[in-house]
């Protein structure tokens, strides 16, 4: 990469970040008023102002987001949605890509970023992954999301996909969830938000596509706690296969 062409794209970055925390900065009193509504209707208001806050920032940064149904969607159903993670920019992308009620679950130390982390922990579900009573707490939360009728996003692979492969190893939760609950699962590729922003690379996000694919979903009717397992390996083989059929590009050929 040329000196340049660098110094294009950190100006670019540089622009991508101010604009936005600037649209955050403008949306954040109608979030400050929707959070009084209680946690489902301000949470779905928050949600829908978030992705108005997305629906400006992607296409003024130069990112064209598409949706692939690769069959029929619902969205007036709740699911457990599982989704691939291998970028920060995956948090943008939730907003774009599910235009329905959802609540995703997020980092707990995430909700310390000031303006940010207000929006961010009214808007998700939160969990410290290190905290046993927190992690049931954050379960119990998200079992009550779904019983609302409101889908709930989970990335079964907790942390970024540094592994080279298509997916690293998933853990439980998700799939123990969707059988305590008897909710159907629905993966969901994000293809393309590595080559927008790699993770672990500072002042790389650029221009682009970016696609989210839905996948059929996967019935857990009948299924036992006994199952977490073949359940588990069997979302990770159906993603797997299509994230490989897509060609997604940080996975190590050769």
């Amino acid at each position: 990469m040329t000196l340049p062409v660098k110094a294009l794209l950190w100006l670019y970055n540089i622009y991508a970040m101010l604009l936005f925390a600037l649209l955050m900065f403008i949306v954040f009193p109608f979030v400050l008023i929707a959070s009084f509504m209680g946690p489902v209707q301000g949470g779905n208001a928050i949600y829908r102002i978030c992705m108005l806050w997305g629906d400006i920032w992607f296409p003024l940064v130069g990112i064209v987001h598409k949706n692939i149904y690769e069959s029929q969607h619902d969205k007036k159903r709740a699911y457990i949605f599982v989704t691939n993670h291998i970028s920060f920019l995956d948090a943008a992308v939730i907003v774009k890509a599910y235009r329905q009620p959802i609540r995703a679950l997020g980092k707990k130390e995430t909700a310390g970023i000031p303006v940010f982390g207000y929006i961010y922990k009214n808007a998700i579900v939160t969990v410290n992954r290190s905290n046993a009573a927190d992690r049931l707490k954050s379960v119990s939360r998200l079992k009550a999301v779904l019983r609302k009728h409101i889908s709930i996003l989970i990335f079964p692979e907790g942390t970024f996909n540094e592994t080279g492969n298509a997916l690293k190893f998933f853990f439980d939760g998700a799939f123990r969830i969707a059988i305590e609950t008897q909710t159907p699962i629905k993966p969901v590729l994000f293809l393309d938000v590595y080559n927008r922003m790699p993770y672990g690379k500072p002042f790389t996000l650029t221009p682009g596509k970016s696609r989210a694919v839905f996948m059929k979903e996967i019935a857990v009717s009948g299924l036992t706690l006994n199952d977490i397992e073949m359940l588990k390996q069997k979302v990770y083989k159906q993603m797997e296969e299509r994230l490989l059929y897509y060609g997604v590009s940080w996975v190590k050929r050769g």
